[in-house]
Protein backbone atom coordinates (compact mmCIF):
# COMPACT_ATOMS: atom_id res chain seq x y z
CA UNK A 1 0.00 0.00 0.00
CA UNK A 2 3.39 2.14 0.53
CA UNK A 3 4.19 1.71 -2.54
CA UNK A 4 0.92 2.48 -4.34
CA UNK A 5 0.86 5.56 -2.24
CA UNK A 6 4.27 6.85 -2.91
CA UNK A 7 3.36 6.28 -7.02
CA UNK A 8 -0.31 8.06 -7.30
CA UNK A 9 1.70 11.07 -5.35
CA UNK A 10 4.26 10.71 -7.78
CA UNK A 11 1.42 11.15 -10.42
CA UNK A 12 -0.95 13.09 -9.38
CA UNK A 13 -2.24 13.81 -13.29
CA UNK A 14 -2.85 10.07 -13.51
CA UNK A 15 -5.10 10.37 -10.47
CA UNK A 16 -6.90 13.47 -11.39
CA UNK A 17 -7.76 11.73 -14.88
CA UNK A 18 -9.27 8.98 -13.12
CA UNK A 19 -11.42 11.32 -11.54
CA UNK A 20 -12.19 13.46 -14.72
CA UNK A 21 -13.41 9.75 -16.45
CA UNK A 22 -15.79 9.28 -13.49
CA UNK A 23 -17.09 12.45 -13.98
CA UNK A 24 -17.82 12.29 -17.36
CA UNK A 25 -19.22 9.08 -16.47
CA UNK A 26 -22.08 11.12 -14.72
CA UNK A 27 -22.28 13.66 -17.18
CA UNK A 28 -22.68 10.73 -20.16
CA UNK A 29 -25.57 9.05 -18.02
CA UNK A 30 -27.46 12.90 -17.04
CA UNK A 31 -26.92 13.67 -21.22
CA UNK A 32 -28.51 10.50 -22.16
CA UNK A 33 -31.13 10.15 -19.19
CA UNK A 34 -32.82 13.66 -18.77
CA UNK A 35 -34.85 15.39 -20.84
CA UNK A 36 -33.32 17.94 -23.14
CA UNK A 37 -33.69 19.61 -26.39
CA UNK A 38 -31.57 18.27 -29.47
CA UNK A 39 -29.50 21.50 -29.91
CA UNK A 40 -28.73 21.31 -25.72
CA UNK A 41 -27.99 17.58 -25.85
CA UNK A 42 -25.90 18.22 -28.08
CA UNK A 43 -23.92 21.16 -26.61
CA UNK A 44 -23.70 19.25 -23.54
CA UNK A 45 -21.38 17.08 -24.82
CA UNK A 46 -18.43 18.92 -25.87
CA UNK A 47 -19.32 21.08 -22.81
CA UNK A 48 -18.97 17.39 -20.48
CA UNK A 49 -15.48 17.05 -22.35
CA UNK A 50 -14.44 19.86 -21.19
CA UNK A 51 -15.38 19.93 -17.31
CA UNK A 52 -13.67 16.33 -17.17
CA UNK A 53 -10.42 18.38 -18.82
CA UNK A 54 -10.69 20.77 -16.14
CA UNK A 55 -10.14 18.34 -13.50
CA UNK A 56 -7.75 16.29 -15.15
CA UNK A 57 -5.30 19.18 -15.57
CA UNK A 58 -6.33 20.77 -12.39
CA UNK A 59 -2.91 20.93 -10.74
CA UNK A 60 -0.72 21.21 -13.72
CA UNK A 61 -2.42 24.23 -15.24
CA UNK A 62 -4.42 25.78 -12.36
CA UNK A 63 -5.36 29.20 -13.69
CA UNK A 64 -5.58 28.00 -17.62
CA UNK A 65 -8.27 25.50 -16.05
CA UNK A 66 -9.99 28.05 -14.14
CA UNK A 67 -10.48 30.15 -17.22
CA UNK A 68 -11.75 27.13 -19.13
CA UNK A 69 -14.11 26.21 -16.44
CA UNK A 70 -15.37 29.74 -16.42
CA UNK A 71 -15.77 29.52 -20.27
CA UNK A 72 -17.71 26.22 -19.98
CA UNK A 73 -20.07 28.22 -17.82
CA UNK A 74 -20.70 30.80 -19.54
CA UNK A 75 -21.43 28.56 -22.73
CA UNK A 76 -24.06 27.08 -20.79
CA UNK A 77 -25.44 30.56 -19.81
CA UNK A 78 -25.64 30.72 -23.66
CA UNK A 79 -26.68 27.42 -24.93
CA UNK A 80 -29.26 26.70 -22.59
CA UNK A 81 -27.09 23.47 -20.77
CA UNK A 82 -28.69 22.97 -17.33
CA UNK A 83 -26.52 22.50 -14.08
CA UNK A 84 -25.50 18.82 -14.26
CA UNK A 85 -23.63 16.59 -12.61
CA UNK A 86 -20.15 18.08 -14.60
CA UNK A 87 -20.53 21.24 -12.88
CA UNK A 88 -18.79 19.40 -10.21
CA UNK A 89 -15.64 20.32 -11.88
CA UNK A 90 -16.50 24.05 -10.90
CA UNK A 91 -15.87 23.21 -7.41
CA UNK A 92 -12.75 21.51 -7.80
CA UNK A 93 -11.36 24.11 -9.92
CA UNK A 94 -12.26 26.99 -7.42
CA UNK A 95 -10.54 24.62 -4.65
CA UNK A 96 -7.34 24.05 -6.49
CA UNK A 97 -6.61 27.55 -7.57
CA UNK A 98 -7.17 29.16 -3.88
CA UNK A 99 -4.85 26.37 -2.42
CA UNK A 100 -1.84 25.96 -5.67
CA UNK A 101 -3.07 28.90 -8.16
CA UNK A 102 -1.77 32.22 -8.32
CA UNK A 103 -3.72 35.09 -6.26
CA UNK A 104 -5.40 37.16 -9.24
CA UNK A 105 -6.55 33.67 -10.27
CA UNK A 106 -7.59 32.78 -6.53
CA UNK A 107 -9.61 35.76 -6.48
CA UNK A 108 -11.08 35.32 -9.57
CA UNK A 109 -12.62 31.84 -8.68
CA UNK A 110 -13.50 33.51 -4.96
CA UNK A 111 -15.83 36.24 -7.17
CA UNK A 112 -17.00 33.67 -9.54
CA UNK A 113 -18.38 30.97 -6.51
CA UNK A 114 -20.14 34.22 -5.18
CA UNK A 115 -22.27 35.01 -8.56
CA UNK A 116 -21.81 31.33 -10.23
CA UNK A 117 -25.63 29.78 -7.98
CA UNK A 118 -27.40 33.35 -8.65
CA UNK A 119 -26.63 33.41 -11.91
CA UNK A 120 -27.59 30.02 -12.26
CA UNK A 121 -31.11 30.87 -10.68
CA UNK A 122 -31.84 33.73 -12.96
CA UNK A 123 -31.61 31.38 -15.89
CA UNK A 124 -32.97 28.71 -14.91
CA UNK A 125 -35.86 30.06 -12.38
CA UNK A 126 -38.20 27.11 -10.28
CA UNK A 127 -41.32 28.94 -11.31
CA UNK A 128 -43.72 26.33 -9.30
CA UNK A 129 -41.97 27.87 -6.15
CA UNK A 130 -41.78 31.40 -6.64
CA UNK A 131 -39.08 33.97 -6.29
CA UNK A 132 -38.29 33.72 -2.60
CA UNK A 133 -37.56 30.06 -3.05
CA UNK A 134 -35.05 30.93 -5.42
CA UNK A 135 -33.70 33.70 -3.62
CA UNK A 136 -32.91 30.66 -0.92
CA UNK A 137 -32.00 28.30 -3.07
CA UNK A 138 -29.31 30.73 -4.75
CA UNK A 139 -27.93 31.12 -1.33
CA UNK A 140 -27.43 27.36 -0.18
CA UNK A 141 -26.12 26.62 -4.05
CA UNK A 142 -23.00 29.34 -3.23
CA UNK A 143 -22.22 28.08 0.35
CA UNK A 144 -20.25 24.44 -1.38
CA UNK A 145 -18.31 27.18 -3.60
CA UNK A 146 -17.52 29.03 -0.78
CA UNK A 147 -16.20 26.21 1.21
CA UNK A 148 -14.50 24.82 -1.59
CA UNK A 149 -12.61 28.28 -1.66
CA UNK A 150 -11.78 28.43 2.15
CA UNK A 151 -10.58 24.86 2.54
CA UNK A 152 -8.24 25.54 -0.34
CA UNK A 153 -7.04 28.79 0.73
CA UNK A 154 -6.76 27.54 4.52
CA UNK A 155 -4.51 24.68 2.83
CA UNK A 156 -2.47 27.45 1.18
CA UNK A 157 -1.57 29.33 4.51
CA UNK A 158 -1.16 25.96 5.87
CA UNK A 159 1.02 25.15 3.43
CA UNK A 160 2.89 28.78 3.62
CA UNK A 161 3.01 28.52 7.79
CA UNK A 162 4.86 25.51 7.39
CA UNK A 163 7.48 26.73 4.84
CA UNK A 164 8.07 29.36 6.98
CA UNK A 165 8.63 27.16 9.77
CA UNK A 166 10.84 24.86 8.00
CA UNK A 167 12.81 27.53 6.23
CA UNK A 168 13.46 29.05 9.91
CA UNK A 169 14.31 25.61 11.27
CA UNK A 170 17.23 25.78 8.47
CA UNK A 171 17.74 29.19 9.25
CA UNK A 172 18.44 28.46 13.42
CA UNK A 173 20.52 25.19 12.27
CA UNK A 174 22.79 27.17 10.01
CA UNK A 175 23.26 29.55 13.07
CA UNK A 176 23.77 27.09 15.75
CA UNK A 177 26.19 25.31 13.04
CA UNK A 178 27.94 28.30 12.87
CA UNK A 179 27.99 29.49 16.30
CA UNK A 180 29.55 25.84 17.26
CA UNK A 181 32.45 26.46 14.33
CA UNK A 182 33.09 29.68 16.28
CA UNK A 183 33.01 28.32 19.57
CA UNK A 184 35.41 25.80 18.30
CA UNK A 185 37.69 27.79 16.75
CA UNK A 186 37.69 30.40 20.37
CA UNK A 187 38.58 27.11 22.16
CA UNK A 188 41.32 25.88 19.61
CA UNK A 189 42.95 29.59 19.73
CA UNK A 190 42.56 29.55 23.81
CA UNK A 191 44.32 26.12 23.68
CA UNK A 192 47.15 27.67 21.74
CA UNK A 193 47.85 30.77 23.31
CA UNK A 194 48.00 28.52 27.02
CA UNK A 195 50.06 25.68 25.26
CA UNK A 196 51.99 28.45 24.16
CA UNK A 197 52.68 29.61 27.66
CA UNK A 198 53.78 26.63 28.63
CA UNK A 199 56.17 25.70 25.87
CA UNK A 200 57.72 29.62 26.79
CA UNK A 201 58.04 28.72 30.00
CA UNK A 202 59.57 25.23 29.71
CA UNK A 203 62.10 27.18 27.10
CA UNK A 204 62.52 29.64 29.86
CA UNK A 205 63.94 26.77 32.68
CA UNK A 206 66.02 25.07 29.98
CA UNK A 207 67.30 28.78 29.65
CA UNK A 208 68.49 29.27 33.32
CA UNK A 209 69.42 25.72 34.03
CA UNK A 210 72.03 26.08 31.30
CA UNK A 211 73.15 29.27 32.23
CA UNK A 212 73.82 27.83 36.17
CA UNK A 213 75.56 24.44 33.82
CA UNK A 214 77.59 27.07 32.70
CA UNK A 215 78.81 28.91 35.72
CA UNK A 216 79.25 25.80 37.83
CA UNK A 217 80.72 23.26 35.33
CA UNK A 218 84.04 23.81 36.41
CA UNK A 219 83.41 24.20 40.44
CA UNK A 220 80.55 21.31 40.54
CA UNK A 221 80.41 19.05 37.57
CA UNK A 222 77.79 17.29 39.60
CA UNK A 223 75.18 20.07 39.82
CA UNK A 224 76.10 21.13 35.71
CA UNK A 225 75.29 17.31 35.42
CA UNK A 226 72.07 17.77 37.08
CA UNK A 227 71.09 20.66 35.27
CA UNK A 228 71.68 19.52 32.02
CA UNK A 229 69.49 16.76 32.86
CA UNK A 230 66.54 18.80 33.78
CA UNK A 231 67.72 20.70 30.37
CA UNK A 232 66.61 17.44 28.51
CA UNK A 233 63.73 16.20 30.15
CA UNK A 234 62.23 20.16 30.08
CA UNK A 235 63.58 19.77 26.14
CA UNK A 236 61.34 16.59 25.76
CA UNK A 237 58.54 18.20 27.30
CA UNK A 238 58.74 21.66 25.19
CA UNK A 239 58.94 19.12 22.08
CA UNK A 240 55.95 17.58 22.83
CA UNK A 241 54.07 20.47 23.51
CA UNK A 242 54.99 22.46 20.64
CA UNK A 243 53.68 20.03 18.36
CA UNK A 244 50.42 20.04 20.04
CA UNK A 245 50.26 23.92 19.89
CA UNK A 246 51.43 23.62 15.60
CA UNK A 247 48.39 21.00 15.66
CA UNK A 248 46.06 23.14 17.26
CA UNK A 249 46.93 27.31 16.59
CA UNK A 250 44.87 28.27 13.47
CA UNK A 251 45.77 31.73 14.11
CA UNK A 252 48.66 33.96 15.40
CA UNK A 253 48.61 35.65 18.29
CA UNK A 254 50.92 38.28 19.64
CA UNK A 255 49.68 38.71 22.90
CA UNK A 256 52.82 40.08 24.25
CA UNK A 257 53.47 40.15 27.72
CA UNK A 258 54.99 37.53 30.74
CA UNK A 259 54.65 33.74 30.12
CA UNK A 260 53.87 32.00 33.46
CA UNK A 261 53.37 27.99 33.28
CA UNK A 262 49.68 27.38 33.57
CA UNK A 263 47.89 25.50 36.01
CA UNK A 264 47.68 21.24 36.32
CA UNK A 265 46.76 18.78 39.02
CA UNK A 266 48.73 20.20 41.82
CA UNK A 267 46.46 23.17 41.78
CA UNK A 268 42.86 21.44 41.59
CA UNK A 269 42.98 21.71 45.56
CA UNK A 270 43.12 25.63 45.07
CA UNK A 271 40.47 25.24 42.46
CA UNK A 272 37.98 23.00 44.24
CA UNK A 273 38.76 25.71 47.96
CA UNK A 274 37.03 28.09 45.75
CA UNK A 275 34.40 26.53 44.31
CA UNK A 276 33.70 25.23 48.24
CA UNK A 277 33.96 29.33 48.52
CA UNK A 278 31.23 30.36 46.15
CA UNK A 279 28.74 28.39 47.60
CA UNK A 280 28.91 24.57 45.83
CA UNK A 281 29.96 21.53 48.00
CA UNK A 282 32.41 19.62 46.47
CA UNK A 283 34.16 16.57 47.27
CA UNK A 284 37.39 15.27 45.94
CA UNK A 285 39.17 12.23 45.70
CA UNK A 286 42.53 11.41 44.02
CA UNK A 287 42.69 7.39 43.73
CA UNK A 288 46.23 5.56 42.69
CA UNK A 289 49.71 6.76 43.14
CA UNK A 290 50.25 11.08 42.11
CA UNK A 291 53.25 11.63 39.68
CA UNK A 292 54.10 14.39 37.41
CA UNK A 293 52.78 14.63 34.09
CA UNK A 294 53.10 15.97 30.69
CA UNK A 295 51.89 19.71 31.11
CA UNK A 296 49.47 20.04 28.30
CA UNK A 297 48.05 16.67 30.02
CA UNK A 298 47.83 18.37 33.73
CA UNK A 299 46.36 21.72 31.78
CA UNK A 300 43.47 19.56 29.94
CA UNK A 301 42.89 17.98 33.33
CA UNK A 302 42.72 20.92 35.21
CA UNK A 303 40.70 22.94 32.04
CA UNK A 304 37.62 20.15 32.33
CA UNK A 305 37.40 19.80 36.30
CA UNK A 306 37.27 24.10 36.13
CA UNK A 307 34.82 24.04 33.24
CA UNK A 308 32.83 20.72 34.26
CA UNK A 309 32.40 22.86 38.23
CA UNK A 310 31.45 26.08 36.57
CA UNK A 311 28.49 24.63 34.67
CA UNK A 312 27.43 23.16 37.87
CA UNK A 313 27.47 25.96 39.78
CA UNK A 314 25.92 28.36 37.42
CA UNK A 315 22.68 25.39 36.18
CA UNK A 316 22.99 22.92 39.13
CA UNK A 317 20.79 24.96 41.43
CA UNK A 318 21.11 25.67 44.91
CA UNK A 319 21.19 22.36 46.09
CA UNK A 320 23.91 21.08 44.26
CA UNK A 321 26.21 18.43 44.94
CA UNK A 322 29.53 17.78 42.97
CA UNK A 323 32.08 15.10 43.03
CA UNK A 324 35.68 15.14 41.52
CA UNK A 325 37.54 11.70 41.60
CA UNK A 326 41.51 11.64 39.73
CA UNK A 327 42.64 8.02 39.27
CA UNK A 328 46.14 8.13 38.10
CA UNK A 329 46.69 4.34 35.99
CA UNK A 330 50.04 3.36 34.60
CA UNK A 331 49.13 4.72 31.47
CA UNK A 332 46.46 7.40 31.79
CA UNK A 333 44.72 10.24 33.86
CA UNK A 334 41.06 9.04 34.59
CA UNK A 335 38.79 12.36 35.75
CA UNK A 336 35.15 11.96 37.06
CA UNK A 337 33.24 14.86 37.65
CA UNK A 338 29.24 14.55 39.07
CA UNK A 339 26.42 16.51 40.05
CA UNK A 340 23.05 15.95 41.43
CA UNK A 341 21.88 19.76 39.97
CA UNK A 342 18.42 19.53 38.85
CA UNK A 343 18.70 22.59 36.50
CA UNK A 344 21.85 21.27 34.63
CA UNK A 345 20.83 20.59 31.29
CA UNK A 346 23.05 19.01 28.04
CA UNK A 347 22.59 21.94 25.81
CA UNK A 348 24.01 24.30 28.35
CA UNK A 349 27.41 22.32 28.27
CA UNK A 350 26.85 22.09 24.42
CA UNK A 351 25.92 25.56 23.55
CA UNK A 352 29.32 26.33 25.65
CA UNK A 353 27.36 27.87 28.18
CA UNK A 354 25.74 31.59 29.01
CA UNK A 355 28.95 33.65 28.22
CA UNK A 356 29.84 32.01 25.33
CA UNK A 357 33.72 31.93 25.74
CA UNK A 358 34.25 28.27 25.49
CA UNK A 359 32.75 26.86 28.79
CA UNK A 360 30.87 23.24 28.04
CA UNK A 361 31.51 20.01 26.18
CA UNK A 362 33.13 21.81 22.98
CA UNK A 363 36.00 22.78 24.56
CA UNK A 364 36.17 20.15 26.60
CA UNK A 365 35.97 17.89 23.45
CA UNK A 366 38.68 19.93 21.94
CA UNK A 367 41.06 19.58 24.69
CA UNK A 368 40.63 16.15 25.37
CA UNK A 369 41.24 15.28 21.51
CA UNK A 370 44.43 17.47 21.80
CA UNK A 371 46.16 14.65 23.80
CA UNK A 372 44.22 11.55 22.28
CA UNK A 373 42.00 11.00 25.04
CA UNK A 374 38.39 10.42 25.31
CA UNK A 375 35.59 12.08 27.02
CA UNK A 376 32.06 11.13 27.78
CA UNK A 377 29.12 13.39 28.88
CA UNK A 378 25.55 13.06 29.68
CA UNK A 379 22.86 13.69 31.97
CA UNK A 380 22.83 10.97 35.09
CA UNK A 381 19.69 9.22 35.87
CA UNK A 382 17.72 10.77 38.86
CA UNK A 383 18.97 13.72 37.70
CA UNK A 384 22.23 16.23 37.32
CA UNK A 385 25.39 15.38 34.92
CA UNK A 386 28.45 13.09 34.50
CA UNK A 387 31.76 14.07 32.43
CA UNK A 388 34.66 11.42 32.39
CA UNK A 389 37.29 11.42 30.52
CA UNK A 390 40.50 9.63 30.16
CA UNK A 391 43.82 10.88 29.06
CA UNK A 392 46.60 8.97 28.10
CA UNK A 393 49.81 10.04 29.86
CA UNK A 394 53.34 9.63 30.25
CA UNK A 395 55.56 10.62 33.67
CA UNK A 396 57.36 13.22 33.12
CA UNK A 397 61.04 12.17 33.65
Amino acid sequence: MQRLYDFLRRHPTWVDSFWALVLLGFSSLWIANDELHAHSRAAAVPLALALSAVVALRRRMPEKMLLLGILVGVLQLVLDVQANPGDFAMLVIIYTVAANGARWASRLAFAGGLVASTISTLRWPNESEGQWADAVSAVFLAVPFLLAWVIGDSLRTRRAYYAELEERAARLQREREAQSKAAVAAERARIARELHDVVAHNVSVMVVQADGAAYVLDASPEQAKQALETISTTGRQALTEMRRLLGVLRTGDDGGGEYVPQPGVDQLTDLIEQVRGAGLPVAFEVAGESRPLASGVELTAYRIVQEALTNTRKHGGPEAHAKVRLTFGDGDLSLLIEDDGRGAQQELYEGGGEDGQGQGLIGMRERVGMVSGTLDAGPRPGGGFRISAVLPVKAAR
